[in-house]
């Protein structure tokens, strides 16, 4: 079985709270995509963690965690993540890493920040990371496999073609200092001692996996609207978030999926520029950020406060489509909760018509939302676990969101708490 817990939205829905809870019943948990850029929210009996490259399945001592070849590794992050799993008395991950995984260099991270500076005011919104630079150099066949850090005379002669080609746009483009690629070699001798413990060939490893019919969870990386080819360009990561693209992040068949999870909040938040059409501002914005999660709305990685809304149908109802979602989770519905009426978004209105199809981005850019208004339940839900014992109107909430993106909700979240979930 390989079931894959996705995004239907900008991120931020909830993954890491659903990829936790999943992870107890796998036996391998796989990042396939993106890098340090975003991080899973876990609250546990270790304490509370921001995971940003590792898998969920590291706090379960049975659960093999791979990090696939999909993802744009950034050794320093990884192994400073590791250590600080040590320093919360986390026993030692069981933890492979493709040797086909590519690495975000030091470069990336700069050339990250300087292209962000040169667009000022257009900019969009990165993490800084470094991911951009690092997909548009894997693209074009000038990026550097992890396992290239083993054959160092054909790793520096690489480089130095490399650096050479990136120093003309540090002095023509960015006006900044030049690098050296002596410097950036032993930057890399530093990186291979602390990675080499962890290094396989995972392809291998799940072709066997496969065979002997072992639980496989794929985590996906921010969600649907984030996506190059779906989203809502050019506003996106530069990797698929698509459970589509779990089989080549991984390496499985593309006919291995079993089960698709979309997750959606009961209410919208986004980080990053672009078009969000529930969005709100003000107080209500403030409220919301204030009482969502279990420490507020804030970027997991960046510490940004998030652009709040409210909950949008149009673009969940895309996302899952997207997603080829075959059930959703919904979470956060407990944050709600202070709520005496709640608006959703049911539709787009564009040139003063109403459209129920997520459009492309230059119309998304014109359309203003189309509010419907749900009863609240004003009273707290957190600890309830049975579907029945919900008030009827978190019922009927459930039943909305149900109904207006047309896939059974199979598990509703009511609070950050690995056990405050309820299975329909």
């Amino acid at each position: 079985m390989v079931r894959a817990i996705v995004g239907a939205n900008w991120g931020d829905e909830g993954k890491g709270k659903l990829t936790d809870l999943f992870a107890a019943e796998s036996d391998i948990v796989i990042r396939f995509q993106g890098g340090a850029n975003a991080g899973h929210t876990i609250l546990n009996p270790y304490g509370r963690f921001a995971l940003h490259q590792l898998p969920s399945g590291i706090f379960y001592e049975h659960v093999t965690n791979i990090i696939g070849n999909g993802v744009a590794l950034n050794i320093p992050a990884l192994l400073a993540e590791l250590g600080q799993l040590q320093k919360a008395a986390v026993p030692r991950p069981n933890l492979l890493v493709s040797n086909r995984a590519q690495m975000v260099m030091p470069y990336h991270l700069l050339f990250d920040q300087y292209e962000e500076e040169r667009l000022s005011k257009r900019q969009f919104g990165s993490t800084k990371s470094g991911i951009s630079p690092f997909y548009s150099d894997k693209y074009a066949k000038i990026g550097f496999q992890v396992c290239e850090l083993f054959d160092e005379i054909t790793l520096m002669e690489k480089l130095e073609q490399v650096i050479a080609v990136k120093n003309v746009l540090l002095d023509h483009l960015y006006h900044k200092p030049l690098l050296d690629a002596k410097d950036i070699m032993a930057q890399l001798s530093a990186w291979k001692e602390g990675i080499y413990p962890y290094l396989a060939d995972t392809f291998a490893y799940l072709e066997k996996a496969q065979r002997e019919k072992r639980r496989i969870l794929l985590e996906g990386q921010l969600g649907a609207l984030k996506d190059p080819d779906f989203g809502i360009y050019p506003f996106v990561t530069s990797s698929s978030t698509l459970a589509g693209f779990g089989s080549v992040g991984a390496g499985l068949a593309p006919t291995s999926l079993t089960e698709i999870v979309a997750v959606t909040k009961a209410y919208s938040s986004a980080v990053g520029a672009g078009a969000f059409v529930s969005e709100i501002s003000g107080n209500a914005a403030d409220e919301l950020r204030r009482r969502g999660g279990d420490a507020g709305e804030y970027g997991a990685t960046t510490g940004r406060p998030r652009r709040m809304g409210w909950f949008d149908a149009v673009a969940t109802r895309y996302g899952c489509q997207v997603q080829g979602a075959s059930a959703v989770a919904l979470t956060a519905i407990d944050v709600l909760s202070y709520l005496e009426e709640i608006p959703v978004c049911i539709a787009y209105e564009i040139d003063g018509q109403a459209i129920e199809v997520f459009p492309v981005t230059p119309q998304l850019n014109q359309a203003k939302p189309v509010w419907r208004i749900l009863p609240g339940w004003r009273t707290d839900i957190r600890g309830i676990r049975h579907f029945e014992d919900l008030p009827v109107a978190a019922r009927n909430y459930v039943t909305f969101v149900e109904q207006a993106i047309g896939l059974p909700v199979r598990y509703v979240s009511n609070g950050p708490k690995r056990d405050e979930i309820i299975r329909r």
